[in-house]
């Protein structure tokens, strides 16, 4: 998974997340030279309202954040849900990607939404029994996130990583992309998959998506939150041997 000493990594994160959630291994890639831009999607700011906003509005956003900065070389990455807006982004930006990594992340099959491809599995079992929720944004309660998000870790860490989690917008688990796979697009593909990653709703989930990409995973260690808890390692995957 090498890079050329220019490439630009664009750092996508999942559901509850926001560019801080990339920082630790932000700052590897960085020191390895390269060029790092982290996103934090519309209604993930705590600022923006989320009512009315929908998966193609964060798809909108990752498009107009890469032309905004002309960004050439970038290497598209994203963890878990935001596979949705990559997936979505990198049809309209093909010209500019040099490589695509799914990390931990859903690949969208066409017509299937967020919530249908995890079918009442992982965190999104918790939707009904979500706190800091309103009919436009939602978040699981602590024990889901203890149990599948981050479940090697002490309480104490748990627990922070929930308090900085933000509601999620509703709408963006039920949207789908109408594109063709995002293997049809010739650009470079690679999945990432933590060894005890319990986020993605079902055993095997990860190893089944990297299979929908053609490719075989690349292990790192830890759960859903390697990219917090084991940033060195995720940092090595994302560059190469």
């Amino acid at each position: 998974m090498a890079h050329s000493p220019t490439t630009t990594f664009v750092l996508i994160p999942g559901a509850w997340h926001g560019a801080w959630a990339w920082t630790p291994v932000a700052g590897r890639l960085r020191a390895a030279g390269h060029r790092t831009v982290s996103l934090t999607l519309p209604g993930l700011d705590g600022d923006r309202d989320p009512a009315g906003l929908r998966l193609e509005d964060a798809v909108d956003f990752v498009v107009a954040e890469i032309e905004r900065r002309d960004l050439g070389d970038v290497t598209l990455v994203a963890h878990s849900w935001g596979g949705y807006p990559m997936t979505g982004a990198a049809h309209r930006l093909k010209e500019r990607l040099s490589k695509i990594v799914y990390y931990n992340a859903m690949v969208p099959a066409r017509g299937v939404s967020a919530r249908d491809e995890l079918a009442g599995n992982g965190p999104a079992a918790a939707r009904d029994t979500a706190i800091r929720s309103t009919p436009a944004a939602w978040l699981p309660p602590l024990d889901i996130v203890q149990k599948t998000l981050i479940q090697d870790e002490p309480e104490p860490v748990q627990r922070l990583l929930w308090e900085l989690l933000q509601p999620q917008p509703a709408q963006y688990g039920v949207g789908s992309l109408d594109l063709p796979d995002v293997t049809t697009l010739g650009v470079p593909l690679a999945y990432i998959l933590s060894e005890n990653d319990r986020g993605l709703g079902r055993p095997g989930a990860g190893a089944d998506f990297a299979r929908r990409l053609g490719v075989d995973p690349v292990l790192v260690p830890g759960t859903h939150e390697s990219l917090l808890t084991h940033p060195g390692e995720l940092a090595q995957a994302l560059l190469g041997p």
